[in-house]
């Protein structure tokens, strides 16, 4: 396999770990190449199951997390969202990636950003490193302003 060359972490990036966790392996690989391309994390980790992102969040708790929100090991990939929230560091930015955006319990969706499937994995790069508050629900909470 060849491997694409891959830029260095712009400097100062707040980007230092990512955790993806994602069964769709295509989607996953997307968004990673999205994050590296363009220098916006130094490390990319992908979780294909629930219980593999727990035995990754035991090692280290990363700066961001992309969360499939119905994982092919459990229904509720939001439970990852709430135990960061609670254990973790509440500075880490949280991503629910969704064909069912519906199905987040509404206050779980204020944890982070919710990008509704199919969605632009380059936008999804841009707007986690840049912090900007995009996404289904932010769109909602600036339209109730």
């Amino acid at each position: 396999m060849i491997e694409k060359p891959r830029r260095r972490p712009k400097a100062g990036s707040p980007l230092s770990r990512v955790l993806i966790v994602e069964d769709d392996a295509l989607l996953a690989l997307a968004i990673e190449d999205a994050l590296l391309a363009e220098g916006l994390a130094r490390e990319v980790v992908t979780c294909p199951s629930t219980e593999r992102a727990m035995h990754e969040l035991e090692k280290a708790v990363p700066d961001a997390i992309v969360l499939d929100v119905h994982l092919s090991d459990r229904d509720d990939g939001w439970a990852l969202a709430e135990l960061i929230a609670v254990l973790g560091d509440k500075n880490t930015r949280i991503i629910f990636s969704t064909g069912s955006p519906e199905d987040i319990p509404p206050h779980i969706a204020e944890l982070g950003l919710v990008f509704e499937k199919p969605y632009d994995p380059d936008k999804l790069a841009r707007v986690l490193a840049s912090d900007r508050k995009e996404g289904l629900f932010a769109r909602f909470r600036r339209n109730k302003a």
